[in-house]
Parts: C-alpha cells; sequence; structure tokens
C-alpha cells in the first residue's frame, strides 16, 4: 500500500499579518519624522535646477510682453557672460515632444541665453495649462509689473486660447470690468500699431482707452498712420512713440470731412443683439464687426470675409442679369 505523503506545507500567515491585510498600512507610515524626510525629499526634487540647452526651450504659448527684439536684452548678455545666469527659468516639458521644453516664464532671460550660448538653469515643472499661467502671472508680480497694454493683449490672448474666465482672473489678479476693459482696447487697436509703441510703461489705462475710443468712434486707419510715420519715429521711446501716434490719430479723426454731417451708424441685430452696424457716407459704405459685440463671429467673418463678399457679389450679379 503507497505509503501518504505525511508532508505537510506550512501554514498560511496569519490573517492578521501585514503580509495579507489589504489595507495594510506602508513600511514607512506618512506621519512623523519619516513624513517630513519624504516631503523633504520632494521639495529638493522640486525645486532642483537642471542645466538644458537653450535651443531645446521653445517660446510658445501666451506672451506677456511685447517686443523683445535683440537690443531689448544686450545688456542682460553682456552680464550673463561675465557672471552667469542668477535667476533660473521656468520650463514644463513637451509630453507630445520628449526632450523638449516649452518655457514658463523668464522670456527675457531665455533670448539673453540664446544669444550669449550658455545652457539655461531651469526649474522643470510637469503643469496643465493653467497651471503655467497661475505661475506666468505670480511670477509677474515679482518683478517689473507689465504694463497696460502689455496686461490687455495678454488677457485677451487667454481668452481667446479658450481659458476658462477664473483663471485669466486669478492670473493677472484682476475682477471682470477690467477684463472687459483690457480685451476691449486689444481688440480695438491693430496689433502692429501696439507693437509699434511698444509696451509704454508710463500710459496707462486711461489713455489707452482714449485711443481704442477715438479709433472705433471715427473708424481710423491706425495700421495706415503708423506705416506714414518716418524712421526717426522708431528712434523715440515707448511713451513717446505714443504720443506721437495718438497726436496723429486725433487729427486724422478732426479733419475727415466725411464726419460731418454723416448719419449715425445703422446696427444689424440678431434675436436683439447687435452684431454688426453699417454707415453710409458720401466716401464708401461700411459694415463693421466689432469684436468687443460679436468676437467669435469677428473672427469668423475675418476668416471667411473674402468669401462671403465674392458670394455676395455674384448673387448681386445674377440677379441684375435675371431684371
Amino acid at each position: 500500500m503507497a505509503r501518504r505523503n505525511i508532508f505537510q506545507p506550512p501554514l498560511p500567515p496569519d490573517s492578521g499579518s501585514e503580509a495579507t491585510q489589504p489595507d495594510s498600512k506602508p513600511r514607512f507610515p506618512n506621519t512623523g519624522a519619516m513624513s517630513g524626510v519624504k516631503s523633504t525629499l520632494r521639495d529638493l526634487s522640486s525645486n532642483a535646477v537642471r542645466e538644458i540647452d537653450p535651443s531645446l526651450i521653445d517660446d510658445g504659448g501666451p506672451k506677456d510682453r511685447l517686443n523683445i527684439t535683440d537690443a531689448d536684452v544686450a545688456d542682460l548678455v553682456q552680464s550673463m557672460r561675465a557672471h552667469g545666469q542668477q535667476v533660473p527659468i521656468m520650463v514644463r516639458p513637451l509630453l507630445e515632444n520628449p526632450g523638449r521644453y516649452r518655457i514658463v516664464y523668464g522670456r527675457r532671460r531665455l533670448r539673453a541665453l540664446k544669444l550669449a550660448g550658455i545652457p539655461a538653469k531651469a526649474l522643470i515643472r510637469t503643469l496643465t495649462d493653467e497651471q503655467a499661467i497661475l505661475a506666468q502671472g505670480q511670477e509677474n508680480s515679482l518683478r517689473l509689473d507689465p504694463s497696460f497694454i502689455e496686461k490687455a493683449i495678454f488677457v485677451t490672448d487667454l481668452t481667446d486660447g479658450g481659458y476658462e474666465q477664473s483663471v485669466v482672473l486669478d492670473a493677472l489678479a484682476i475682477d471682470r470690468p477690467m477684463l472687459s476693459r483690457m480685451t476691449k482696447v486689444a481688440r480695438t487697436l491693430p496689433l502692429s500699431a501696439v507693437q509699434f509703441i511698444g509696451a509704454a510703461h508710463g500710459i496707462g489705462r486711461r489713455r489707452w482707452e482714449e485711443l481704442a475710443d477715438l479709433v472705433r468712434d471715427k473708424e481710423i486707419d491706425l495700421e495706415a498712420l503708423v506705416a506714414s510715420l518716418d524712421e526717426a519715429s522708431r528712434t523715440l521711446t515707448s511713451d513717446e512713440r505714443f504720443g506721437l501716434l495718438a497726436d496723429a490719430a486725433l487729427k486724422a479723426g478732426q479733419s475727415d470731412p466725411s464726419q460731418a454731417g454723416a448719419p449715425p451708424a445703422l446696427p444689424v441685430l440678431y434675436d436683439g443683439s447687435k452684431i454688426a452696424e453699417i454707415k453710409d457716407t458720401p466716401r464708401s459704405l461700411t459694415i463693421r464687426f466689432a469684436r468687443s459685440d460679436q468676437p467669435e463671429f469677428t473672427k469668423w467673418m475675418k476668416e471667411h470675409a473674402e468669401t462671403e463678399v465674392l458670394r455676395l457679389y455674384e448673387a448681386w450679379r445674377s440677379a441684375t442679369e435675371a431684371d
């Protein structure tokens, strides 16, 4: 008769032991001294500054500065070559392009580093778009505050880019009425004219709003005025360029004979909302789509204006030929 195997496997661990408990505590609990050590290690890793080739850093995303040129950072380049980079920039990894990064803040420093040909000292953070915008806005409070028009362009880019209004408000520490004022100015003044003027730190909100109101009410072609200025105007300071262009706009508005006795603009309404206005003057028939009233529709019209005008022209030709 075959012998029975009398070997018995070892008993399983006690049901109360750490090995079988699904909710067992970790070996090093998140309390007391060990928690402090782990937190410190995380902080050290988070705040570690790495050196990155500046060519691997993209200068994309919403910009809170106007016209950063090589001349603007010439002194910074010399300082970096002599003393190195003293303050790190912040970047975030591009998940869709491993090995590359996008600037969060420090655009002037990044441009100077590229010109100086030295590695960039950078804090690397994995951030969402919203977190990056908040970090960018908070860092602004620690350095030269952007001018009104720089903030206006910045918040308008964020709004047009689909960011939640609450994120935009928190990033720049502004309220809704100020956001409305900023976007109104930024959407009224052509970007090329704003870039010609520059940051204009000495020009406050009121004067920018007055210029925007003048351009809108008198239908002034600010881009044409910029083109008419001589090359010497570009050697003026940013504040002086604002004054020069504002004076030219005021003069253009006062000397336009088509405005004398002209009938008021006729609004085009849809469900009670103004989507455009038609102005008939001796010189022209103008249909104006206000960015402040219907920003999305105005953007669509800008992209499809030629197609739609040609369609209307063909419809007019067909109607006149039928008659």
